[in-house]
């Protein structure tokens, strides 16, 4: 009997887990479940809902007096009567009533624990925040950890000509929020030690106008674009030479499973997330939290060993085919379904 799943979402207009949303609600759908979704209002996610067949319904997700969107999840479900819900992230979870359904949390960060109070389980995509789910009171036998997957379609490399960047200078790319805890100030602050290299950051967020000042006071504006918020991902990692994840802060890090699997070289850091999935020197090269001359250091050798990125790449692409397939992460998604289903 096929499986009937709603997804549910508030979510920022950009981020990793917002990405990772539809890239799962896609995945469902592939893998022969019935989808429907309940999103706050975003051109893009609807597009992208819509592109791969998924009914969806818009609800206002308030952060205050909110009287509306809990009717409206309540309204899909009783029609859909799906066997789970899906609640990605805290105010999904918060406004999403209790029903004739299993709810189910998931957490992509440290987030307040009393938002998930109406969920009969949770999912927590890395280790260290079973832990924290664990230390809070959650039962055991209710947390269940499932890691992401990268979800990336294909594209040919972009253009280096089309972002002001010579053919043969040495390029990083960086993806993510612009947000303090992404450490890209660190990066830019280890591009002035290698004044060789071009870097492309792709994200948008609060702190554009900080990193864009720093690159000037740093000197290496001319150096480092700034892309927005991209779609293309594959495309941008086909064009690097090496990615460079500094964050500071990172319970998982899409970032090094999508490196990964598009094989592109990666230097990040020691943050929560890189450290318990880099196998630092085999994989990816994981460097201390906010040092600049160790993330200097490690793009260093990734640009001037062929062998060591290569190296990389193939121990990228083994961790990615052993532990964090998409055929790999449904299953196990597919497994609690099925397991939680009434």
């Amino acid at each position: 009997m096929t499986l009937k799943i709603l997804t549910v979402l508030a979510g920022a207009p950009v981020g990793g887990a917002e990405t990772f949303f539809v890239s799962l609600s896609r995945t469902l759908k592939r893998s022969g479940m019935a989808v429907r979704s309940v999103l706050k209002a975003n051109d893009l996610r609807e597009a992208q809902l819509a592109e791969e067949g998924i009914a969806f319904q818009i609800a206002p997700f308030r952060s205050y007096f909110d009287f509306v969107t809990g009717r409206t999840v309540r309204r899909v479900a009783d029609e859909f009567k799906p066997d789970a819900v899906l609640a990605f992230a805290a105010r999904a979870a918060h406004l999403t009533p209790k029903g004739n359904y299993p709810l189910i949390g998931r957490l992509g960060g440290y987030y307040d624990l009393r938002n998930f109070k109406h969920c009969d389980h949770l999912i927590c995509n890395a280790p260290d925040l079973v832990r924290y789910v664990l230390e809070g009171g959650w039962p055991k036998d209710r947390v269940h950890h499932i890691a992401n997957f990268p979800f990336l379609p294909d594209a040919a490399p972009l253009e280096r000509s089309a972002f002001g960047t010579p053919q043969d200078a040495p390029l990083a790319v960086a993806l993510g929020r612009l947000h303090q805890r992404k450490g890209l100030d660190i990066l830019l602050r280890a591009a002035k030690l290698i004044p060789e290299l071009y870097i492309w950051i792709a994200g948008e967020g609060k702190e554009r106008a900080n990193l864009e000042r720093l690159s000037h006071e740093m000197g290496v504006a001319a150096r480092v674009k700034f892309l927005g918020w991209r779609t293309d991902r594959s495309a941008l990692y086909k064009c690097a030479d090496v990615c460079v994840y500094p964050s500071r802060k990172e319970p998982f890090g899409n970032i090094v499973v999508e490196a990964w699997s598009c094989g592109t070289p990666l230097v990040t850091t020691a943050s929560k997330g890189p450290k318990w999935l880099v196998r630092d020197g085999e994989d990816a090269i994981l460097t201390p939290i906010d040092d600049v001359e160790a993330l200097a250091e490690g793009i260093r050798a990734v640009l001037s060993s062929k062998t060591l990125a290569d190296k990389l790449v193939r121990g990228g692409h083994k961790r990615i085919a052993d532990e964090f397939s998409e055929g790999a992460i449904v299953r196990r998604y597919t497994e609690l379904f099925e397991s939680v289903k009434r």
